[in-house]
């Protein structure tokens, strides 16, 4: 019995898929719209977003300005997103808010409109128009629905985007850096960018990495200066040294830091002995 049971089962299964697959055929090519509505609903309900979605697309703009068009919008929706399909997940809650402003589900489409541009937001390195996009909606969410369940999360993912895209400010600050270091007046651009990202970003996970990179930049600047400069610009450096440890003074960069300021130190003395020979 138990071996007969273990082929017809499978055998069962293959028979009601073969089935569902001939009734979503036939209503999909019927131009009636109840019944595609009805399987719409169906297959939503069953976690069948991908069939539900292609019914959900025939029959959504026949059913504007009908009761059952607020639904038929949000599920629509609903089914991209669920299917990982966020450019029009996106696209479909907007069109959704703007058509329902009033709907119970108003809060619950705002969030996943915005979520659906976090989804989209990529790495740190490519163009981030996606993630000011969403950090712009996840945003409004935040400030319209303080008391919302979704508060929480929206939150988190604004605070991920936004460190995302202080990497991104930071790596490009530390690229002028390190091109600088075979180019000196590229440090002058490294400094303004790292200068931008400190006044910019007060409290980032990065700014410990800033304020070091501002002694880098400082300090070889000072190093390769013109002797009207050097002064100047080694007391900059040396500012930067004790900016750093004003605010980080258990810095992970503290090894690096010290060296530089050896560094600094050595050639501020032996500036200030040339000088002292020159004046006499």
């Amino acid at each position: 019995m138990f071996l007969k049971m273990r082929f017809i089962l499978p055998l069962l299964a293959a028979f009601v898929v073969l089935v569902s697959c001939s009734e979503y055929q036939k209503v999909l090519k019927n131009e009636d719209i109840k019944p595609k509505y009805d399987l719409a609903e169906k297959f939503y309900e069953e976690g069948d977003y991908k069939r539900a979605k292609r019914l959900y697309e025939q029959i959504a703009p026949k059913y504007v300005g009908r009761p059952q068009g607020e639904r038929v919008m949000f599920f629509f929706a609903d089914c991209y997103f669920k299917t990982g399909d966020y450019y029009l997940a996106g696209y479909q809650f907007e069109r959704f808010i703007k058509s329902y402003p009033k709907s119970d589900k108003i809060q619950e489409a705002s969030f996943l409109g915005a979520k659906s541009y976090y989804e989209l937001s990529p790495v740190y390195t490519l163009d981030q128009t996606d993630t000011d996009k969403a950090l712009a909606k996840l945003q409004t969410f935040i400030n319209t629905y303080p008391e919302s369940e979704y508060f929480e999360e929206a939150n988190a993912m604004a605070r991920e985007l936004t460190t995302k895209k202080e990497k991104k400010q930071l790596e490009i600050a530390k690229q002028f850096n390190k091109l600088g270091k075979f180019n000196y007046p590229i440090l002058v651009s490294a400094i303004t960018a790292l200068d931008n990202f400190i006044s910019d970003n007060p409290g980032s996970v990065y700014r410990e990495e800033a304020l070091y990179y501002r002694i880098e930049a400082t300090t070889n600047l000072a190093l390769n200066s013109t002797e009207n400069r050097k002064q100047e610009r080694l007391q900059e450096a040396l500012d930067s040294y004790n900016t750093l440890m004003r605010y980080f003074p258990e810095s992970k960069f503290k090894k690096d830091a010290d060296n530089l300021l050896d560094k600094i130190q050595r050639e501020m003395n032996a500036y200030t002995v040339s000088t002292d020979i020159t004046t006499k």
